[in-house]
């Protein structure tokens, strides 16, 4: 009797030794999978890797780990050396950190092109087992120009963003755990230490430093509120006054208020500074020549905020009528038309088609100056450096705002710790803010309204 042959099924146990060799190959050393599927270019590459990232971690990693565990045990000082005082060094606790962290970030990439590795090697065996032809090295590199070019391309960047940007956000994020400030924890002279969340509970809890947190944050709040609100309506008021029917010169008056926008920040907010000189200012000295008082327009806590707020509107106000200008172009006059045609009143229009599509189309430009406002360094730091100075505030005055709290503690007093706590806390509060508010604006739960 004749047996009959029954076709063993793809992925079978009988049929799975070439994924599951070239897993365990790569397993055991990075490319030795790929040479064992015939792609030798390829897994001479891994090995290179391999080899490159050993020679970098081997004699570097166990440091880094125990650098970032104990931010060194050495301190700085002085020893007899044959009769002589010489200068003994020590454990410099943030060279630690920050080197432990860069160590890490290498071994990440280096673990994740691992693993990579290995899915290579098993889809590749895979393929074997199904009878397809393997890419040789030419193959390969036009799929990788062609419909990988994307990953490729992106890879550079992302590796950039990894090192020049996550890279400092977790130095700065470790440094709020720890003890560095003056003048009891600066290297090399003394050494860092872990506390937890102890500088969390001392600006939140603590009397000196909380009365300060607590004050710069509500007017940061304030602050940010008005400023966005003033531009911004600021803005669609004189859009709209300039797009009236009937006005004459429009190019004119786009290029007018758009003149303040165009000028350097830094130039505008420095001669406004010096207009508001409560002493020898020209606005207080015109304001003397008809008999009125000087007002003291950056030295006292109320005026200050003022005029910080109405020389924030002065430059952010040509921004937002630019923006709304493009976006009263795009209504259609149909609308206008019928609303005419029913007998709507030119608030009516305004309520209910001109003001709709703004908000729409500007959702989430007016989020992203909330945050701008939130953080903007430029206004008070140029126009009044937070002052005036308060007695009850640690190292902040009456108009400073988190941001620049957060510059005086690090540049000015170094209080590093307490300066990367702000920085974390100005980080929730922002990426907070802004993901709920745009998520429930109808930009994004109406995206595809108006193509």
């Amino acid at each position: 009797m004749q047996q009959q042959h029954v076709p063993v099924p793809v992925g079978s146990g009988r049929e799975r030794h070439h994924r599951m060799t070239a897993a365990i190959c790569s397993t055991i050393l990075q490319g030795l999978g790929q040479l064992y599927n015939r792609q030798w270019i390829k897994g001479i590459i891994l090995l290179l890797l391999e080899g490159v990232g050993l020679a970098y971690l081997l004699p570097r990693l166990s440091q880094a780990v125990w650098g970032v565990w104990t931010l060194g045990e050495n301190t700085q000082r002085f020893v007899k050396v044959n009769g002589s005082t010489v200068l003994q060094k020590g454990d410099h606790s943030i060279f630690l950190l920050l080197d432990g962290i860069i160590v890490l970030l290498v071994f990440f990439v280096f673990i994740l092109i691992y693993i990579l590795n290995i899915r290579d090697a098993y889809m590749t065996g895979l393929a074997r087992e199904e009878g397809k032809q393997i890419r040789s090295a030419g193959a390969t590199i036009r799929n990788m120009m062609d419909r990988n070019f994307p990953y490729l391309f992106l890879s550079i960047p992302a590796l950039g963003i990894l090192f020049f940007t996550i890279m400092p956000i977790l130095f700065t994020v470790t440094i709020a755990f720890t003890n560095y400030s003056a003048p009891d924890h600066i290297p090399p002279a003394k050494l860092v230490d872990w506390v937890g969340f102890k500088t969390f509970t001392d600006l939140i809890q603590l009397k000196s430093w909380s009365q300060t947190f607590y004050g710069v944050l509500t007017w940061t709040v304030i602050w940010a509120i008005l400023a966005t609100v003033t531009t911004y309506f600021g803005g669609v008021l004189v859009a709209l006054l300039i797009e009236q029917r009937g006005i004459r010169f429009k190019k004119l008056w786009r290029t007018i208020f758009i003149l303040p926008y165009a000028i350097p920040q830094i130039i505008s907010l420095l001669l406004m500074r010096n207009l508001f000189n409560g002493q020898f200012g020209p606005i207080n000295t015109y304001m003397r020549a008809f008999g009125l008082e000087g007002l003291p327009w950056l030295t006292d806590p109320f005026w200050a905020k003022v005029t910080v707020i109405v020389v924030n509107m002065w430059i952010g106000i040509p921004v937002s009528m630019v923006l709304i200008l493009g976006v009263l172009t795009a209504i259609p006059r149909d609308l206008y038309e019928a609303a005419e045609v029913d007998g709507a009143s030119a608030f009516q229009k305004f309520r209910i088609i001109t003001m709709p599509f703004i908000l729409f189309a500007t959702t989430p430009v007016l989020i992203m100056q909330f945050a701008g406002n939130f953080n903007n360094f430029n206004v008070i730091f140029l126009l009044t450096n937070g002052n005036p100075l308060r007695g009850d505030y640690q190292y902040a005055g009456a108009t400073d705002l988190l941001v620049t709290w957060l510059y005086k503690l690090t540049l000015d007093n170094n209080k590093f710790n307490m300066a990367s706590a702000v920085g974390i806390i100005i980080f929730l509060i922002i990426a907070s803010f802004s993901i709920w508010n745009f998520r429930r604006s109808k930009s994004f739960k109406e995206e595809d309204m108006i193509q």
